[in-house]
């Protein structure tokens, strides 16, 4: 019987923080289905990362933004001025942002500093806000993508996206504990989880490895992995507190790890 082909391929393209480390890049995820190429975050070290996984910038078809902090949006400015200024190479179908209301804004902004030069047109360059206020919904190249609102910043939400086969991957971005992100992750077939702090050295708008455990189990998800690690989890026992809560199967993130959905 021939294997199945994976609906949904993941890459974590950065497993860390706004902390310079020499393993772990900005938390960064890139998504293929069926030839598409998504792109989940873009924070500093981003497209090197790309690159090193063996994926241009030009084959990005959608940039789904989690928020707006700059370990999540630093690599956009660069991703824009290269995509306009190209070595050969050309962008040659637009490139989709999806992110949280209040993005445009944001851009607007980051264009009155940079001007021109990440300026690629419309022809080239679509923005999509979703909700902030609750679910949002809509079909983007052929894969289904909602969201959800989360307790982290005014603009933050998280991502699920089923691709055409029915199996599904979220991505939370940031999040404090969420009973947005157990219903957005309910029944998916992989959880991409923030745990940026173990117990006891724990962040607000943060999630620790017990309660990022927590979320996976009562949303009965098939797989859940754990990013987006402050360099004070390389020295704890991240797996062992995330068990006090999560007994399905459990991968804790690496740069260039490779998932099938």
């Amino acid at each position: 019987m021939p294997e199945r082909t994976p609906d949904l391929r993941v890459t974590i393209l950065g497993s860390g923080t706004c902390v310079p480390s020499l393993t772990r890049s900005a938390c960064a995820v890139l998504l293929e289905s069926r030839g598409a190429k998504w792109l989940f975050d873009c924070g500093p070290g981003t497209l090197r990362r790309m690159l090193e996984a063996g994926a241009s910038i030009f084959e990005i078809s959608h940039l789904c933004v989690s928020h707006l902090h700059p370990d999540h949006t630093a690599d956009l400015v660069p991703l824009l001025f290269a995509t306009k200024y190209p070595d050969g190479v050309r962008r040659t179908f637009p490139l989709t942002l999806a992110a949280g209301r209040g993005f445009g804004d944001f851009f607007n902004r980051l264009k009155a500093v940079y001007g021109d030069w990440i300026d690629i047109g419309e022809a080239m360059f679509r923005i999509i806000e979703m909700s902030t206020d609750g679910c949002d919904r809509r079909e983007m190249g052929g894969l289904l993508l909602e969201t959800a609102p989360m307790n982290h910043s005014p603009q933050s939400i998280a991502f699920r996206v089923t691709g055409p086969g029915g199996r599904s991957l979220v991505y939370s971005g940031d999040t404090d504990f969420s009973e947005a992100l157990i219903e957005l992750a309910a029944g998916a077939d992989l959880l991409i989880c923030e745990s940026a702090f173990p117990e006891g050295h724990r962040a607000a708008g943060h999630l620790s490895p017990a309660l990022a455990g927590e979320i996976a189990a009562r949303a009965r998800v098939g797989r859940l992995v754990l990013t987006h690690f402050y360099p004070i989890c390389d020295r704890v026992d991240i797996e062992a507190e995330c068990r006090r809560t999560y007994s399905g199967p459990l991968t804790l993130a690496q740069d260039l790890m490779q998932l099938e959905v």
